[in-house]
């Protein structure tokens, strides 16, 4: 990851050192002040509004992603200062790139709408790593007003940005988006992926070539592609997900997935009796993620048969 929490240090001995000389202590303070108790976080926070000012990057990026975890609340009450959500949206423009980026995460964390514009800006005019992270920061600070920004960012030149751009417009479950991010499925593959994916939250089955295409590839990719899969419910999918289930050599966690999106979808014949058995026998293992997957999908089919069952009044 590219971000790491330090390890905790009480408060008196972050707000002392957050002014340190040493700017490894510093970076360590910023770090701690963003994961103290409730009653602290006015304090912490106004510590980490001054520490923005600091003259190393580490510093920078850490005090913006702390007074993200600290919450809109706890920023608002950091009274000394004016408009806290200016001091973040400043950092937008920084000179270095992780401290942009970091700015506009904390944005998104705080929630507050103040920060939209600066970060709608961003996504049409900033360097890319902003414009990466402004589409999703957009989306936790306001779904509904996040909708037309991103649908006219979708063709950003950066296909990091596209990417994410599809990805937090599938976030935003509007289903009017769907035929501009069909759009990216064409485009290179990381971008193809999000989009299949966006389109598969939407429920839209333009997304089902692509999806089912990334079955193949690695175990995360071939997660996302089932849940796509199962939320557009194509029963045309059912062979490509069965050859994933009964591919020896896949990870033993995306073949049990697979098994249950398969009956999912409503196979039948030897498929789905493999699938039965397969997801019986995955439900007794001695790996928690596998008996846990196995679980989960086998509550899923009895819930229906209980529907069924239940008498009628």
């Amino acid at each position: 990851m590219l971000f790491r929490r330090a390890q905790t240090i009480t408060l008196e001995a972050a707000l002392r050192d957050v002014t340190s000389r040493d700017v490894r202590a510093r970076v360590a303070a910023a770090d701690a002040l963003g994961d103290v108790g409730e009653s602290d976080r006015a304090a912490a926070a106004q510590a980490l509004l001054r520490a923005l000012d600091d003259n190393r990057f580490e510093v920078r990026r850490s005090a913006a992603l702390s007074l993200g975890e600290l919450g809109a609340a706890a920023v608002a009450a950091a009274a000394t200062f004016d408009a806290p959500v200016d001091r973040l949206a400043a950092l937008l423009v920084d000179a270095h790139p992780e401290v942009r980026q970091s700015a506009a995460i904390a944005l998104g964390r705080l929630g507050d709408a103040r920060g939209f514009a600066s970060l709608e800006a961003a996504l049409k005019e900033g360097p890319p790593d902003v414009r990466f992270q402004a589409a999703a920061s957009l989306v936790e600070i306001d779904a509904e007003r996040a909708y037309d920004p991103l649908v006219a960012a979708l063709h950003d030149a950066d296909p990091e940005v596209r990417a994410n751009v599809a990805l937090s417009l599938g976030v935003l479950g509007d289903r009017r988006a769907a035929g501009w991010i069909a759009e990216l499925l064409d485009d290179r593959n990381e971008v193809r992926f999000e989009a299949a994916c966006a389109l598969g939250r939407l429920g839209d089955a333009r997304g089902v070539p692509a999806l089912i295409d990334f079955l193949d590839g690695t175990a995360d990719r071939a997660f996302a592609a089932l849940e796509g899969l199962e939320s557009i419910g194509d029963a045309g999918a059912a062979a490509p997900v069965a050859r994933l289930m009964r591919k020896v050599l896949a990870h033993r966690a995306v073949r049990v997935r697979a098994a249950g999106v398969l009956l999912g979808l409503g196979a039948d014949g030897p498929d789905a009796s493999y699938a039965r058995d397969f997801l019986a026998r995955s439900a007794r293992s001695r790996r928690a993620d596998v008996r846990g997957l196995a679980e989960e999908a086998l509550a899923k089919l009895a819930a229906p048969e209980r529907s069924a069952d239940a008498p009628h009044r």
